[in-house]
């Protein structure tokens, strides 16, 4: 019984060490290993499909009539939903390509994460603190909702090549930013 007891807390704290591990994870490149889901049937010209989400958790402290809250703000790329039409791919050339615009989807998702920390950090927050914190992430989602979509249509899915070089400027120069803004949290 001893021994069923202490693999189940081995299984715990392992589950919790990469569960805080995957948390911390910072802004990455992606790469092809990134894309392990399946080709969806009818996904037509399509080439690739990046799957992100940004999660929030948080503890709720009372402090001085009001209430403290400490966040918790997850970036997940879903691995098994992010997709490459790997026969569509001719060459390393087209493939660098494909990643250049997937990793502009995550960029945005990264900037997502990264205002979400700095805004629902700054909140002041009363009795109605889940509303507070849930409308300050769906506003939030919502704009970078809109920018993924902006940057699809601009970008033409990558096709249009001037778009997608201004684009990767741009979302090179957040990304840089916003990072140096976190570090000097």
């Amino acid at each position: 019984m001893q021994r069923y007891v202490r693999l189940i807390f081995a299984a715990l704290l392992l589950m919790l060490t990469t569960r805080a591990a995957f948390a911390q994870q910072g802004y990455r490149q992606l790469t092809p290993n990134d894309f392990a889901g399946a080709v969806p049937p009818g996904s037509g010209f399509y080439v690739a499909h990046t799957s992100c989400n940004v999660t929030m958790k948080y503890d709720v402290q009372r402090y001085q009539g009001n209430y403290r809250l400490t966040f918790n703000i997850s970036l997940l790329l879903n691995r098994d939903r992010s997709w490459l039409n790997r026969q569509m791919i001719t060459n390393a050339d087209m493939m660098a390509e494909v990643l250049r615009h997937e990793q502009g989807h995550y960029q945005i998702a990264y900037l997502m994460q990264q205002e979400m920390i700095s805004e629902l950090n700054r909140g002041r927050y009363t009795g109605d603190y889940q509303r507070q914190a849930n409308n300050i992430f769906n506003s939030i989602d919502e704009k970078y909702r809109k920018m993924n979509a902006d940057y699809d249509s601009d970008t033409q899915h990558m096709q249009n090549r001037k778009q997608q070089a201004a684009w990767v400027d741009y979302l090179n120069r957040e990304v840089a930013l916003a990072s140096s803004l976190a570090m000097n949290q």
